[in-house]
C-alpha cells in the first residue's frame, strides 16, 4: 500500500522516538507520585524533574501546572481567574471562545491582528494566542501585553501551535501549552504562571491547583519532545516558501499573506472548488489535509477565523490548511502541489462537491 503523506500537524503530530522511550522510563516507575511510599516518592521525583526540564527547555521561570492538555489549561485560567472581566480576540480558539461572550470578543483586521480598543478594559483577563492554528498570524503579544499590564489586567496566551517552535512571548503573565502538538503524547499539557495568585487553588494536586493522580510517564514524554532538537523547521521554512509560490502560480490565494506567519501552518483558498471537495480528492489521493482548525474540519462548517478577518463565506468555504512537523519531507510537498494543481486545473469552473 502506497504510504500516505499526514499534512495536518496543526492538529495534532506523530510521536517523537525520544518521547516514547522517556514514557516507557516513566510507566515502569508506576507508582502515584503523590503516595509516601520509596516507591511513590521515587515517582514524584521524575514528576519533578519534568516539571523543570520542560520550564527550562521554555525558558520559563514561573510555575507549571500539568493539564490533560490546552484546553484545560485555557479552561482553567478563565474560569479561575481572581478577575472580575474575561476578554479574547474573535479569532481565539473555540477552548476560549466558550467561555468568553461575544459581546467581550475583541475583532480582528483583514490581516488576522487582533484591534485593541483605545480604551482598555481594567482588572481583566485578556485571552490573545501566539499562533493562529488556522492561518498561522502571530499576534503581537508583547505589545498587547503592556496594554493589558497598564489597565490592572492579566495576559493569557494560548501558545499550543508555537510552544517548541518559537519563544514563548514576555508579554503573558499565564500560557496554555500542548504537549501532542509538538511531539509529545496526547493527554497532557501545562498551564504555566508567573503567580499562582492569578488563579483560585481548587485542591487535590499540582500545588492545589488540579485535583487527580498526576500523568508522571506522559509528563516525562512531554520533557522529551520539547528537549529534542527542532532542526526540521529549517526546511519546513523553506518549504512553506515554495508552497506559497506555486499555489499563487496556480491560481490560488494565501490566507494572511503578508501577515507574519509561523512556518509550519498555512492556509489556501483554490477559487472554485469547496473545502469539502479538495479534502475528499486529497484524501483520496493519500494526503491528509484539514479545513480550519480540528474543531472545525471535524464539522466541516465554515471557519469563524476566517469570518473574522472579513472572508465571506463562499470563499471561506474554498480554503483548505496545510500543516506541517518534524517528519514532513520534500516528496510530502512535492505530492501535495501536484495534486493541488490536478484539482485546481481540473475543476476550477465546475465544483465537484
Amino acid at each position: 500500500m502506497k504510504p500516505r503523506i499526514y499534512l495536518d500537524h496543526a492538529a495534532t503530530t506523530p510521536l517523537l522516538p525520544q518521547a516514547r522511550a522517556a514514557m516507557l522510563e516513566g510507566f515502569d516507575a508506576w507508582a502515584n507520585p503523590s503516595s509516601p511510599h520509596s516507591v511513590g516518592r521515587r515517582a514524584k521525583a521524575l514528576l519533578e524533574d519534568a516539571r523543570r526540564r520542560i520550564a527550562q527547555a521554555l525558558d520559563w521561570d514561573g510555575h507549571v501546572i500539568f493539564t490533560s492538555g490546552a484546553s484545560e489549561a485555557l479552561a482553567i485560567a478563565l474560569t479561575r481567574t481572581k478577575l472580575p472581566h474575561v476578554f479574547a480576540g474573535a479569532s481565539e480558539h473555540d477552548a476560549v471562545l466558550r467561555h468568553v461572550p461575544e459581546g467581550r470578543r475583541f475583532p480582528v483586521d483583514e490581516a488576522g491582528i487582533v484591534r485593541l480598543p483605545d480604551e482598555m478594559p481594567g482588572d481583566a483577563l485578556v485571552a490573545i494566542q501566539q499562533v493562529n492554528s488556522e492561518t498561522g498570524v502571530y499576534q503581537p503579544l508583547d505589545t498587547f501585553g503592556e496594554a493589558v499590564r497598564e489597565n490592572g489586567g492579566v495576559l493569557l496566551a494560548d501558545c499550543s501551535q508555537s510552544a517548541g517552535k518559537t519563544a514563548l512571548p514576555l508579554g503573558a503573565d499565564m500560557i496554555a501549552i500542548s504537549a501532542h502538538k509538538l511531539g509529545g503524547p496526547i493527554g497532557i499539557g501545562a498551564l504555566l504562571l508567573r503567580d499562582l495568585a492569578l488563579i483560585a487553588p481548587s485542591g487535590g494536586q499540582e500545588q492545589g491547583y488540579r485535583a487527580g493522580t498526576e500523568a508522571m510517564p506522559l509528563a516525562l514524554g512531554f520533557a522529551a519532545a520539547l528537549e529534542t532538537p527542532g532542526d526540521w523547521l529549517a526546511n519546513v521554512t523553506t518549504w512553506r516558501a515554495r508552497l506559497d509560490a506555486e499555489i499563487v502560480a496556480a491560481g490560488g490565494e494565501i490566507v494572511a499573506a503578508t501577515t507574519p506567519r509561523l512556518s509550519t501552518i498555512a492556509s489556501y483558498r483554490m477559487p472554485g472548488v469547496s473545502a469539502q471537495a479538495q479534502l475528499i480528492r486529497f484524501d483520496m489521493a493519500g494526503i491528509a489535509v484539514s479545513a480550519g482548525s480540528a474543531c472545525s474540519s471535524g464539522s466541516l462548517r465554515t471557519s469563524h477565523v476566517l469570518a473574522a478577518m472579513g472572508w465571506p463565506p463562499e470563499a471561506a468555504g474554498q480554503v483548505i490548511r496545510v500543516t506541517m512537523g518534524h517528519d514532513t519531507c520534500a516528496a510530502d510537498i512535492d505530492a501535495f502541489l501536484t495534486e493541488w494543481q490536478a484539482i485546481a486545473h481540473g475543476n476550477a469552473k465546475n465544483d465537484i462537491s
